[in-house]
């Protein structure tokens, strides 16, 4: 049985295939094109036990590619993978020979591949996500040009409204006028792309009983429950609701020994989407439903509110998991008691 590692980088890749004594039998940097690496890796192909790729930013055409070709491919967390420090060389042929080495051994720390069809909704949320973000930028300038000029605030919800035509009736110079202006016609046209990206999505996840679902949590609605849907995948996935609640970010981390504390250990290993949406759940549950309030407050008594809202979330999390998994509608008292 033979193995393979392949280190990914932005216009290359390092393959390299060993047996099951770790003796490395093809070793070879080769240009990112995947009739290429296809073809080196054909003569090992029924030999193959599997395929680990590197979890980088461009892995999607390496992995959807291989994986039409019939091969068997593990997504590596290469957050989770650390090799010996006291390493005096270490390069790609090392890294991808690593790869190989613990997927043999039944070590390799995996990350999820959501399969193509699912990954497209996903990525368009978090491009959603992206612009709102752009926009933001956008908002707060004309924010801050407004209190320069006119010691003034405009508050957002206004300047979202806000035209250039009413820009020149409000004495604003040449120049500063432009300034705004260009803000504004950017703010507009970002706004107009976040518009039919939301009709799209709503399109995509309207049609999934889980949907409905979430958006009948306390704090859930269009917006968060698209995130959590999307991002959250089969939720047949995640072996029980600590796994999945781990995954959101909703749980502590921390390394400790004989009884010590010795770091906080890997606080971000997780969904970071996830772990926002929950978060934003949560401020609005503490709004909106008085269990989840007065639950808050009586965390916030004990340490603080950072603490507390993150208390929240994880309540949530574990709600939406159970909700998912059963198809059961949300109980308040049963998540906040």
């Amino acid at each position: 049985m033979l193995f393979c590692g392949i280190d990914l980088h932005s216009n290359n890749s390092v393959v390299v295939i060993s047996d099951e004594s770790d003796k490395v039998l093809y070793s070879r940097r080769l240009a990112n094109d995947l009739e290429t690496i296809c073809a080196a890796l054909a003569p090992y192909q029924s030999q193959l036990a599997g395929i680990v790729v590197e979890s980088t930013f461009n892995w999607y055409w390496l992995v959807d590619g291989l994986q039409e070709h019939g091969y068997q491919v593990h997504l590596a967390n290469t957050t989770a993978i650390k090799q010996y420090d006291g390493l005096k060389h270490r390069g790609d042929e090392s890294d991808a020979r690593h790869l190989a080495h613990v997927f043999r051994l039944g070590l390799l720390p995996t990350g999820y591949i959501m399969p193509k069809e699912l990954r497209s909704g996903r990525d368009l949320a978090r491009k959603r996500m992206q612009l709102v973000q752009q926009r933001s930028v956008q908002i707060l300038s004309i924010e801050t040009q407004m209190d320069q000029q006119h010691g003034a605030h405009m508050a957002a919800n206004l300047i979202k409204k806000l035209t250039c035509d009413e820009i020149d009736t409000m004495g604003f110079g040449e120049m500063e006028a432009m300034a705004l202006k260009a803000n504004l016609s950017v703010m507009h046209a970002i706004n107009a792309q976040i518009v039919q990206i939301e009709k799209t999505l709503a399109m995509v996840c309207a049609a999934h009983p889980g949907f409905s679902l979430l958006k009948s949590v306390a704090g859930i609605g269009d917006t968060l429950a698209t995130v959590i849907l999307l991002e959250t995948g089969s939720i047949e996935r995640f072996k029980d609701v600590g796994n999945y609640v781990s995954y959101c970010r909703c749980v502590g981390s921390v390394h400790t020994s004989n009884g010590k504390k010795k770091g906080e250990g890997n606080t971000k290993n997780g969904n970071r989407f996830l772990a926002w949406a929950y978060v934003e759940a949560a401020n609005f549950a503490i709004r909106y439903s008085e269990a989840a309030k007065k639950f808050y407050q009586r965390k916030k008594a004990r340490r603080n509110g950072i603490i507390a809202i993150k208390a929240v979330a994880h309540k949530l999390a574990r709600a939406c998991f159970h909700m998912l998994k059963t198809g059961e509608n949300f109980s308040v008292e049963r998540c906040f008691t």
